[in-house]
C-alpha cells in the first residue's frame, strides 16, 4: 500500500506542522498527523539566525559594528580583570586564613602545656596538704570543750 504525502510548508499551531496521508487504493480517509516542524520538536520556535538581526546588508565594517565590537571587547576585558582580581583576593583571604590557623595551633598546644602545668602543680599540692594534714583525734576535742566549758 502507498501512500500520498501532503505537507504544508508554514507550520502549524504551536510550531507543530500537519501532515495528511491518504491510501491510493483503499479509498480511506485523510487522517492528519501531527509532526514536530523543525529539527527541535517540541512546538518551540527556531531561534532567529544571526543574519536576521543584522540591520544592513553590509559584511560587519559599518561604523555602528565596529563600536559594538570595540564596547564588547571593552566589556569583555573588563570582566576577565574582575574575574582575575576576584581569583587574587581569594588567594589572598586563603593565604591569610591558613596563617591564622597556623598562629591559632600554635596558641592552642602552648595554652595545653600550660594546662598541664598548672593540673600538675595543683595535684601535687593538694597531695602535700594530704600529707602534712594530721587527724584531729576525738580526745583532744572532748579536753579542748570541758575546759572551754569551765
Amino acid at each position: 500500500m502507498s501512500k500520498i504525502v501532503q505537507h504544508s510548508g508554514a507550520p502549524g499551531v504551536n510550531g507543530v506542522s500537519v501532515i495528511h496521508t491518504q491510501a491510493q487504493a483503499s479509498g480511506l480517509q485523510q487522517v492528519p498527523q501531527l509532526v514536530p516542524a523543525g529539527p527541535g520538536g517540541g512546538g518551540k520556535a527556531a531561534a532567529p539566525s544571526k543574519q536576521s538581526k543584522q540591520s544592513s546588508p553590509t559584511d560587519g565594517n559599518s561604523d555602528e559594528d565596529r563600536q559594538r565590537r570595540e564596547r564588547n571587547n571593552m566589556a569583555v576585558k573588563k570582566s576577565r580583570l574582575k574575574s582575575k582580581q576576584k581569583a587574587q583576593d581569594t588567594l589572598q583571604r586563603v593565604n591569610q586564613l591558613k596563617e591564622e590557623n597556623e598562629r591559632l595551633e600554635a596558641k592552642i598546644k602552648l595554652l595545653t602545656k600550660e594546662l598541664s602545668v598548672l593540673k600538675d602543680l595543683f595535684l601535687e599540692h593538694a597531695h602535700n596538704l594530704a600529707d602534712n594534714v594530721q587527724p584531729i583525734s576525738t580526745e583532744n576535742t572532748t579536753t579542748n570543750s570541758d575546759a572551754a566549758g569551765q
